[in-house]
């Protein structure tokens, strides 16, 4: 056990003054260094060897003074010496020394003066042995102390997940497989932190590996068993004779050895895996990052990219900040100078219990206990802050891993969760022990983090988390004061079956289900959990879940039926980080509960990869954008005055119909007279690209004529017969109308033709104003009767604006829908002829700017790559001309148009809503 700092400067007085004493040329080096390192309350010989032999990089032999296998090297000189020469010489055996044996610091000495380097930061610091009390803190890695900064995408936590996952194929390879192996390697992972981090005394995991086993790994497994037993052992039950090397081992408990494993079996080349492990410096891994990459790398699907499967801190953050964190922040600011107040928000802070339902590793659990920590040692500094001498820090540090819970259904990821739990408890005992100067560690473990081995959709929350060891939970009551969580992604058309299994049970008698993504399960189960409580939620959730027809589903079940309110949100941003080839997630983070409360705070995003911009708003909808609370249905007929919108025709034919130029030219040679039935043909491919296709319209057809004209008799028959061979009655009976389109919706005026699906990317939906000569199919929509005005108006950013936020989405492309997006688009109301004129005469300049662009098809002239500023600029135009026919006020930006659009839908729809009521009640 790490001595306290205060023990530790009290020997370097000690030690500085006995050896200024020593000034003969005989003073003995091996003494000095071994009093030295006695300091740091480390037994030098257990971890340094002296006068190591090496091959320098000239192929001579040197000797290393004095070296602590990938910790430090010591070069010690006579008094008087030049240090800069005997640092070079240091470096110089770097060449003879095996990777996990290079050290992080050298330093040098010549009995009087020290000058250290840290090989990390390049820093180098130089001090005389008298003060060396006052830099006795540079040395806090020999103690366990030494500060870390975690990053994301450390080297140490990749290159120490990438050794796991080899020592785990070599495992597997010899046939140790399954919930062992699991359990084996999370022992490991334990054992390697400890081992750097003051758990155990430094560096003794290491060191009895490499003492104690043989070469070929033979006998290593026998070896870590034995450690796994006297870490699982009280010191009063152990046996009496037990080996002084294993002696030192301290009780664990934590019911993470309690377990009798099957033996494991390991030979040179694992042993020399688990050497090289032993060699990292496991204090730098962040339990928070590493967790994630630890379970990705069991898994070889993962493995190549098993960088993305973390959830990075950043994005944490923007999850517990805005639920709980400031708030406590805000309450411990103004608690300073009042111990009353400081004492409550103590007791608070500690009685605070956490779920997270879908946990993973555990990320959002280490996250949140070490923000709660990192509080409550403000809260403690504040409280002592008159220099009050705290006796026992252990029985002031009230927060614990017993406040937090999580769900997993995958048992490995529950495993690495709970002994993440325990690091980063430690990580923290270690920072509170830098701060008030004694050293605090939590052993043996009592208490751990209740991670839950289930499916969070298929098991009741309340009952699960009533199971020992945790205090009664009663529903209504809740123990638990904040959900949240990163559920998984997973868009209907992914769902596996038994995924959809899970939706359906979760979503029993919610009409239209099927189409909502895994992630809003947990809504609702989380809705279920908060009845009658003041528990706060917040899910990272795909952005599908706030746009078009999802939107309807979900959160008219979470208004009408749980009756939840957002209080918080996030709106669409990038989710990705560094890891190769890795495809960033638009999300949003929605926080809810049931109270209403006041100053709801919006974070908005210019730039989706960029930093979020907040305000204070009085409501936020289920759209993520400031306004009542509202979803938008399906609705059969347009809200406002203009014509209906219809799909295009199918032609359930089995291709019989349909032609490329080619084909029909082909087909003309041998029919020439068939030339009149010939139709242009538009599905969103054709219209996008420009492309030429072909269709057999025989809507007017003689029976004569159809006689006489053997070829396209033949394909009727084809359509007849392939009609009668389905297995859908509905498809059978078209078989009476063998010459027609199984739908024919063809308008009989113009129209306005619209792509069902198009790209994301671009700023306006291409779509075109066309005759009736032209067969619109299935793939496209349709408005017949169409205007320039009503084209001016669809084509416009305002319309977009509405698309964007209310259509639904087919990957990341948008879905137009006639029932959800045409038919509650609010239109203007009561423009004057004036602003009708000059809508259509802008429109009319857009059309007219294309055609002088007759080589490129319409996906080239609105790619915004490609789109010719021309055009972009009469766009621009006609955008103006359709915002002032709603209002003379200019709309700053996309945000603004959308709550305009939604206060205007409101307002249109409400009355409509209850006249719809009143017929119903006749």
């Amino acid at each position: 056990m790490p001595l306290s700092w205060n023990e530790i400067k009290s020997r370097a007085l000690i030690f500085s003054q006995e050896w200024q004493q020593e000034t003969s040329e005989n003073a003995e080096a091996k003494s000095f260094w071994d009093s030295f390192f006695n300091v740091f309350g480390i037994f030098r010989r257990r971890v340094a060897t002296f006068e190591k032999p090496v091959k320098k990089g000239d192929n001579k032999t040197g000797f290393i003074d004095l070296l602590w296998k990938g910790v430090i090297l010591v070069e010690h000189k006579s008094k008087g010496k030049n240090l800069d020469k005997a640092f070079q010489q240091a470096i110089d055996y770097f060449p003879g020394l095996k990777e996990h044996e290079l050290p992080k610091y050298i330093l040098v000495s010549d009995f009087a003066r020290f000058k250290l380097y840290d090989l990390d930061t390049e820093e180098t610091t130089e001090f005389e042995l008298k003060n060396l009390v006052n830099y006795v803190h540079l040395f806090g890695f020999m103690a366990g102390y030494e500060k870390r900064t975690y990053k994301d995408s450390d080297p140490v936590n990749i290159q120490a997940a990438e050794l796991m996952g080899k020592l785990h194929d070599r495992l597997e390879e010899v046939g140790y497989t399954g919930h062992n192996l699991e359990v084996y390697l999370v022992r490991l992972l334990f054992c390697l932190f400890a081992d750097d981090t003051g758990i155990f005394d430094k560096g003794i995991f290491w060191e009895y590996l490499d003492l104690h086993s043989k070469p070929d790994g033979s006998d290593l497994a026998m070896h870590l068993s034995s450690i796994f037993q006297v870490l699982n052992t009280p010191k009063n039950k152990r046996l009496s004779n037990l080996d002084e090397n294993l002696a030192q081992f301290p009780y664990v408990n934590g019911k993470l050895f309690e377990e009798t494993l099957a033996i494991a079996q390991f030979d040179s080349k694992m042993r020399s895996m688990l050497l090289q492990a032993c060699a990292l410096d496991w204090g730098k891994i962040s339990p928070a990052i590493f967790g994630s990459m630890f379970q990705a790398v069991m898994n070889p699907n993962q493995r190549r990219n098993f960088g993305a499967h973390y959830t990075s801190e950043k994005n944490i953050q923007k999850v517990i900040k805005p639920l709980f964190l400031d708030d406590l922040y805000v309450e411990f600011e103004k608690a300073k100078g009042d111990r009353n107040k400081l004492e409550q928000l103590h007791l608070k802070v500690a009685n605070l219990q956490f779920l997270d339902p879908a946990c993973g590793c555990g990320n959002f659990l280490i996250i949140t206990y070490r923000e709660l920590r990192d509080l409550e040692i403000l809260i403690l500094l504040e409280l002592n802050k008159n220099g009050q001498l705290v006796t026992d820090i252990s029985s002031i540090i009230k927060v614990d891993v017993d406040q937090f819970f999580g769900i997993e259904c995958d048992e490995f990821a529950v495993r690495i969760a709970e002994v993440a739990m325990w690091l980063i408890d430690h990580q923290m005992n270690l920072k509170v022990s830098q701060q008030f100067g004694q050293y605090f560690v939590r052993l043996p473990l009592k208490k751990a983090a209740q991670i839950i081995h289930g499916n969070a959709l298929r098991i009741d929350w309340v009952d699960a988390l009533l199971t020992p060891p945790n205090p009664p939970l009663v529903r209504g009551v809740g123990r638990v004061n904040f959900i949240f969580g990163n559920p998984p992604f997973v868009g209907k058309q992914m769902q596996n079956l038994q995924q959809k299994k899970d939706m359906e049970l979760v979503f029993s008698g919610v009409k239209n289900a099927g189409v909502l993504d895994y992630v809003t399960a947990w809504y609702i189960k989380a809705a279920q959990f908060i009845q009658n409580t003041n528990i706060r939620c917040a899910f990272v959730s795909t952005n599908s879940i706030s746009q078009g027809e999802q939107v309807g589903i979900l959160w008219q079940e979470l208004y009408t039926k749980y009756h939840v309110k957002i209080h918080f949100a996030h709106r669409t941003f990038s989710w990705s980080n560094e890891a190769k080839g890795n495809a960033a997630v638009h999300c949003v983070i929605i926080g809810f509960g049931l109270q209403n409360i006041e100053n709801k705070r919006l974070f908005d995003y210019i730039d989706i990869k960029g930093e979020a911009t907040e305000r204070k708003v009085t409501n936020i909808n289920s759209y993520v954008t400031e306004g009542n609370d509202l979803v938008i249905l399906k609705r059969n007929k347009p809200l406002s005055n203009v014509p209906n919108i219809i799909f295009g025709s199918m032609p359930n034919d089995g291709g019989n119909f349909l032609f490329t130029e080619a084909e029909k030219d082909e087909f003309l040679k041998h029919e020439p007279e068939a030339e009149k039935f010939f139709k242009k043909f538009l599905s969103a491919k054709e219209f996008l690209n420009n492309e030429k296709r072909y269709c057999l319209w025989l809507i007017d057809i003689q029976p004569h004529e159809l006689k006489k004209l053997k070829n396209i008799s033949q394909r009727v028959e084809n359509v007849k017969n392939l009609r009668l061979e389905s297995k859908r009655e509905s498809t059978q009976k078209l078989a009476n109308f063998p010459t027609l389109f199984g739908e024919n919706r063809q308008p009989n005026s113009d129209y306005i033709i619209f792509p069902l699906l198009t790209s994301e990317n671009r700023k306006y939906i291409p779509i075109d104003l066309l005759d009736k000569n032209q067969i619109v199919g299935n793939s496209c929509s349709c408005i017949p009767n169409a205007t320039l005005y009503l084209f001016g108006i669809l084509t416009s950013q305002m319309h977009m604006t509405w698309v964007k936020y209310v259509c639904g989405r087919l990957e990341s492309r948008f879905r137009y829908s006639n029932t959800i997006v045409y038919n509650n688009y609010p239109f203007p109301e009561n423009i004057t002829d004036k602003q009708k004129e000059k809508v259509e005469n802008c429109a009319q300049i857009v059309l007219d700017t294309r055609s002088k662009y007759p080589d490129s098809n319409l996906a080239e002239l609105y790619d915004p790559l490609t789109m010719p500023p021309d055009l972009v600029k009469v766009h621009r135009n006609l955008d103006k001309s359709v915002d002032l026919c709603y209002r003379s006020q200019p709309f700053v930006n996309e945000l603004n148009r959308i709550e305009y659009l939604f206060n205007l839908y409101e307002s249109l729809n409400t009355p409509l809503l209850k006249s719809e009521k009143k017929q119903r009640q006749k």
